[in-house]
C-alpha cells in the first residue's frame, strides 16, 4: 500500500471511529454521571453537558494508528507519553487531582517522551538547555490547549486546523511518523467536533484538551521548519499562535488583577470577543479562520528568505500585540 493511501486510510478510519465512538462515550458519561454543571459564573451551559469526549478521540487516534501504522521506539514512546496524559485528565475529570499533581505527571509524561528520543534538538544549544526548553514547550503547550477550552468547538476546531497544517509539514519535510499521527489527530477531532460545536452535546474535558495539547506540542517539535531559512525555528509558533496568545493573554490579565493561573476567569480572548457582539458560532468560526490564516502564513514562512520571514513575524507580531490591546480594552465586568 503506498503511503498516501495510507494517510488516507488513518483519516477516514480515525474519522469514522470518532463519529461512531463519541456518542457512546457521551451515553456512558451521562449513565455514570460525569457531566459538566453550569455554576452560573464561567459554566453557563443551559444544562449538564458530559464529558468523556476526550476518551473517544483517544481510543479513535489509537485504533486508526494500530491498523495502519508499525509501531517503532518513537512511535511507543509518543503513545506511552499520551496515554499518561490521557489518564491523568480522565482523573481530573472527576476533579481529584491538584494543580501540582496535574503539572507532576506531565513532567514524568515528558520525560518518558524525552527517553524515547524526542525532544528539542537545536544545534547551537547545549543538551541540557534543549531538554530545558522542551520541557517548558511541552508542558506550556499542553496547558495552553486546555485553557482555550472555553467554548463549544474551539479548543477542538483550533487542534483540527493546527493537526492538518502539521501534516503538510510533514509532508514537505518528508516525514511518514509526523503525517501519520497528524492526520489521524486531524479525524479523530473532526468526528469529535460534530457533536462538540455550538450547541455541544459532549466536551472533551482535560482528557481531551491535554491529550491533543500534549500529542501536537510532541509533534510540532520534531518537525523541521528550517529548510530555506534559520526564523522558521519558531513557525511552531505561528501555527500554534491562538492557544499561545490566549495563555499569554490571560497570564498578564490575571497577573494585572492579582489573580492565580490556577482558577477560572473570563479573560479569555473567545469570552471577550463573546461580551463585545460576537456569538459563540461567530466566535469559533473567526478563531477557525485567524487559525487557518496563522497556518498558511506558518507554511509561507518556511520558504521565505531570512529577510522575507523576518518582515512577515513582525507584521503578525504587530497585529497580535494590536488584537491583545484590542480584546484587554473590553469592559468584562457587566
Amino acid at each position: 500500500m503506498s503511503i498516501i493511501l495510507i494517510y488516507i486510510l488513518t483519516f477516514f478510519l480515525a474519522l469514522i471511529f470518532s463519529l461512531y465512538g463519541t456518542p457512546v462515550a457521551r451515553e456512558a458519561a451521562i449513565k455514570f454521571n460525569i457531566v459538566d454543571r453550569p455554576d452560573g459564573r464561567l459554566k453557563n451551559q443551559a444544562e449538564p453537558v458530559p464529558y468523556l469526549g476526550g476518551l473517544a478521540i483517544y481510543i479513535s487516534f489509537l485504533l486508526s494508528l494500530a491498523i495502519t501504522f508499525n509501531f517503532s521506539n518513537e512511535v511507543l514512546g509518543l503513545l506511552l507519553s499520551g496515554t499518561i496524559i490521557v489518564l491523568l485528565g480522565l482523573i481530573d475529570d472527576f476533579g481529584v487531582l491538584s494543580p501540582k499533581v496535574k503539572f507532576l505527571g506531565q513532567i514524568i509524561a515528558t520525560l518518558v517522551l524525552i527517553k524515547s528520543g524526542i525532544m528539542i534538538d537545536i544545534i547551537f544549544f547545549p543538551e541540557w538547555f534543549d531538554v530545558l526548553l522542551t520541557f517548558f514547550w511541552i508542558i506550556g503547550i499542553t496547558n495552553a490547549f486546555n485553557i482555550i477550552d472555553v467554548m463549544d468547538g474551539l479548543s477542538a476546531g483550533i487542534a483540527a486546523i493546527a493537526t492538518f497544517i502539521l501534516f503538510i509539514v510533514a509532508l514537505i519535510n518528508g516525514n511518514p511518523l509526523i503525517a501519520v499521527f497528524t492526520i489521524a489527530l486531524t479525524g479523530s477531532l473532526i468526528g469529535f467536533l460534530k457533536y462538540n460545536f455550538h450547541p455541544a452535546r459532549i466536551y472533551m474535558g482535560d482528557t481531551g484538551s491535554m491529550f491533543i495539547g500534549f500529542m501536537i506540542s510532541a509533534l510540532a517539535m520534531i518537525g523541521k521548519y528550517t529548510l530555506f531559512n534559520k526564523i522558521g525555528i519558531l513557525v511552531p509558533l505561528v501555527i500554534l499562535g491562538i492557544p499561545v496568545f490566549d495563555t499569554l493573554f490571560v497570564m498578564y490579565i490575571r497577573y494585572r488583577r492579582g489573580l492565580s493561573m490556577f482558577k477560572g476567569s473570563n479573560d479569555h480572548f473567545a469570552l471577550r470577543l463573546r461580551r463585545w457582539r460576537l456569538s459563540v458560532r461567530q466566535t469559533v468560526l473567526l478563531s477557525y479562520f485567524t487559525g487557518a490564516v496563522l497556518g498558511l502564513c506558518a507554511l509561507l514562512i518556511i520558504y521565505l528568505t531570512d529577510i522575507h520571514a523576518a518582515l512577515m513575524l513582525s507584521i503578525l507580531a504587530i497585529s497580535i500585540f494590536t488584537a491583545g490591546f484590542f480584546l484587554k480594552k473590553i469592559d468584562m465586568t457587566m
